[in-house]
C-alpha cells in the first residue's frame, strides 16, 4: 500500500468534498426553482398570512443554502495557487455542512407550506415534524451512530486517509 502525502490527502478530501456538493448543490436549485415559481402560480393567492410567512422562510432558506453550498467554489477561486488547500478544506466542510443545514429547514417549511394548503394544519404539522425527524435520522443521527459502529464489517480503502486508490 502506498502512504499518501499530506498535500495528496487534502487534495482528495477537497475532491470528494466537491463531488458531495454537487449532489447537495442539484436538489437545493431544484427546491429553489420550485420556490421561485410558486408566487406566480393561480393558486398562490389562496394563500394564508401564515403560508406566506413559511413560504418565505423557505425560499430564504433555500437561498442561504445554495449561496453556502456554492461558496466553495468562489473561495477556491480566491485562493487559487496559493498552497492554502487545508483552509479550503475546511471552510468548505463548514459551509457544505451549513448550507445542509439550511437545505434542511427550506426543505421541512416547504412541506409544510403544501401540507397546509391541502390539509388540515394539524396534520400539516405532523408531516412536517416526521420529515424533519427523517431528515435528521439520514443526514445527522445515522452517520454519528455509524461512526462508532467500527470498521469491522466493511473494507472500504476510499476512506482509509493513509491508502491511495490502486494503491
Amino acid at each position: 500500500m502506498t502512504k499518501e502525502s499530506e498535500k495528496q490527502r487534502w487534495q482528495r478530501n477537497f475532491a470528494d468534498l466537491l463531488q458531495e456538493l454537487r449532489v447537495a448543490q442539484t436538489g437545493v436549485q431544484i427546491l429553489f426553482a420550485f420556490l421561485l415559481t410558486l408566487p406566480f402560480s393561480n393558486g398562490f393567492n389562496r394563500t394564508t398570512e401564515f403560508q406566506r410567512d413559511v413560504y418565505v422562510v423557505a425560499l430564504l432558506a433555500a437561498a442561504a443554502s445554495a449561496a453556502m453550498i456554492i461558496s466553495p467554489v468562489a473561495f477556491h477561486r480566491a485562493l487559487f495557487r496559493q498552497g492554502r488547500k487545508p483552509e479550503l478544506v475546511r471552510f468548505a466542510h463548514r459551509m457544505a455542512t451549513a448550507g445542509l443545514g439550511f437545505m434542511l429547514v427550506s426543505m421541512v417549511s416547504a412541506v409544510l407550506l403544501v401540507t397546509d394548503f391541502v390539509l388540515d394544519r394539524p396534520v400539516a404539522f405532523l408531516l412536517s415534524a416526521i420529515t424533519g425527524v427523517w431528515f435528521l435520522g439520514f443526514w445527522l443521527i445515522l452517520p454519528f451512530v455509524r461512526r462508532s459502529w467500527g470498521d469491522d464489517d466493511i473494507d472500504d480503502e476510499d476512506d482509509d486517509p493513509q491508502v491511495l486508490p490502486g494503491g
